[in-house]
């Protein structure tokens, strides 16, 4: 009997694991087979990857194999950021039809117009810890204190991590509680666990020096963690950046069949639908486009969740020129950690010169570059009503 086979924890309708090295080709294969005892399904191609299990600890457990997701090519997109300048071939994971060729024919538009504009407003992560007092008093002089004593608080969370720097600490008080945003600058990481250590080391070090703290919770949902909210879209969560493009008039009508004024009064439609409605988002679809290039590049696809909230605003021109941009202030990438390692993902972050130091801008500035392509082909698609024609060509597989 090997090693693996006698660590192997008895099942009894449990999920096989090796308490040794649970990413093995052995335990691999054996969890399989218990699946498919159970299940009566053929994990023929959940069992067909090229990359090596052995670098997967910290990014999935119970490893069977892997997710084929088609991925589609869509460029040049031409783009003028601060960190992304020039053309850039982007790949979007999807398996829905039509998605690949509207973003595409939107870099299309853009490139004729002279390409899109981009830049990155703000960068700010946060943990939201929340403190407990008798009173709301004592609430609000601790806010005082915390003003006082940054200096300090901000070295004890430093201390714990080497790319993440506190850059300050928002107050909301309600009641006898004192909510906190504890923003961070956190690297090419998304940071949504490197927040975590530093302002656990902050907490710590408040509680230890301000005996007035009856409790507090190192996570109070004020981070908003994957969940969209109005205090992210106002401040910043993650990337806040602007992507924005001038399409002359012609333009429209030469390759989406539409025009800029049909596509301004379309504009104003969706402003006041949304505003009935109580959307998050007054764009027609950034969610397809992030969620896409999240998959492909090893993103964490839940933060599409917040990363997806957008404000879209235009301008028509005198001259019948359109000028359009995209807000989006809570865009969640990284280029190094995580998923973006792994080897499908790798590859498509290198095919956007994208993967490692010092890139991370780069790539929030080629994601919100290709939501705003999204936005004008779609928006395009819909005032020439040839958006469910398109779905019957492209987007329907029986």
């Amino acid at each position: 009997m090997t090693r693996s086979q006698s660590s192997l924890q008895s099942t009894n309708g449990r999920i096989p694991r090796d308490r040794d090295n649970d990413y093995t080709a052995e335990v691999i294969s054996a969890r399989r087979q218990f699946i498919e005892q159970r299940t009566d399904a053929s994990l023929r191609h959940v069992s067909s990857y090229s990359l090596d299990p052995a670098i997967l600890p910290g990014n999935v457990e119970n490893f069977v194999g892997a997710a084929q997701v088609p991925i589609g090519v869509v460029g040049p997109l031409l783009v003028h950021g601060e960190h992304a300048q020039g053309e850039f071939y982007v790949p979007l994971a999807t398996a829905e039809g039509t998605l690949v060729t509207s973003y595409n024919r939107g870099m299309r538009l853009v490139r004729e117009a002279g390409g899109v504009t981009t830049t990155v407003m703000d960068d700010a992560k946060q943990r939201g810890p929340a403190f407990l007092f008798d009173s709301a008093r004592e609430a609000r002089a601790f806010g005082e204190w915390l003003i006082e004593h940054f200096d300090e608080i901000k070295q004890a969370a430093e201390a714990t991590t080497r790319s993440g720097r506190l850059r300050n600490i928002e107050q909301y008080s309600a009641s006898r509680i004192m909510f906190c945003r504890f923003n961070y600058t956190t690297g090419d990481a998304a940071g949504q666990n490197l927040t975590g250590k530093p302002t656990a080391a902050a907490c710590a070090w408040i509680v230890e020096h301000c005996p007035q703290v009856r409790q507090f919770f190192l996570e109070s949902n004020f981070a908003t963690d994957k969940k969209s909210s109005q205090v992210s879209m106002l401040h910043t969560r993650g990337k806040r950046v602007v992507p924005e493009a001038t399409i002359p008039g012609g333009l429209f009508k030469e390759f989406m069949r539409s025009s800029s004024d049909l596509m301004y009064r379309a504009r104003q439609v969706s402003n006041l639908g949304g505003f009935m409605s109580g959307v998050n988002n007054n764009g027609a679809h950034s969610a397809n486009g992030i969620t896409a290039l999240f998959i492909a590049t090893g993103q964490d696809v839940a933060n599409v969740a917040e990363s997806s909230a957008a404000l879209a605003y235009a301008e028509l021109r005198e001259n019948g020129d359109y000028y359009y941009s995209v807000t989006i202030p809570a865009l969640i990438v990284a280029t190094y950690g995580g998923g973006t390692g792994l080897a499908t993902q790798r590859e498509c972050l290198e095919m956007l010169g994208c993967y490692g130091k010092d890139k991370v801008r780069k790539l929030a500035e080629i994601a919100a570059a290709t939501v705003l392509c999204g936005e004008l082909s779609l928006g395009s698609a819909i005032v020439a009503e040839e958006w469910v024609s398109a779905h019957d060509l492209y987007g329907r597989n029986r």
